[in-house]
């Protein structure tokens, strides 16, 4: 991922539980842009989760536009959040800094229902960039959901019709 969660490559499993993430463009590239003027954004992770989540990316939206400064893409897109989303706005003006995203995420994918996972952020910071590697409990109900995930792909299933 990018400076602003702007996604740079997802791996098929990942497309097959997050959906293609690398097709948007401007602003709407950062996933925390997204998350605040996008209800579908929020749809693949657990609702008891989209408090915080929210939190968390307003709060590493402060982080970046403290270290690039006003003028700065951070900056810009905090604008134009902030004169977009009315949840924003309030969020930011907390002055919340220094959250995190929990290190178990809960997911809710269409076809397999929920899946709890294990979130490993690593970070490149000369470069801005991050990678998230997601891993299921072995032996786990999610490890299975997980594996069948990345049989699966990206195909839908119709309902039933009798």
């Amino acid at each position: 991922m990018g400076p602003l969660g702007e996604t740079l490559l997802q791996t098929p499993a990942a497309v097959a539980l997050l959906g293609e993430q690398t097709q948007y463009t401007g602003h709407a590239r950062s996933a925390p842009f997204r998350w605040f003027t996008d209800p579908a954004a929020r749809e693949r992770y657990h609702p008891g989760d989209h408090d915080k989540n929210s939190r968390v990316n307003v709060a590493q939206l402060r982080a970046a536009v403290t270290r690039d400064g006003p003028g700065s893409p951070a900056a810009d897109l905090v604008a134009a959040l902030r004169g977009t989303s009315d949840e924003f706005g309030r969020l930011w003006d907390r002055h919340e800094v220094g959250l995190r995203f929990s290190e178990t995420k809960r997911f809710v994918h269409p076809g397999i229902g929920r899946l709890d996972l294990y979130c490993q952020l690593l970070l490149e910071p000369d470069e801005g960039q991050s990678l998230l590697v997601f891993t299921a409990t072995p032996g786990s109900a999610d490890q299975e959901k997980l594996a069948l995930l990345k049989v699966l792909g990206t195909e839908e299933f119709a309902a039933g019709t009798g």
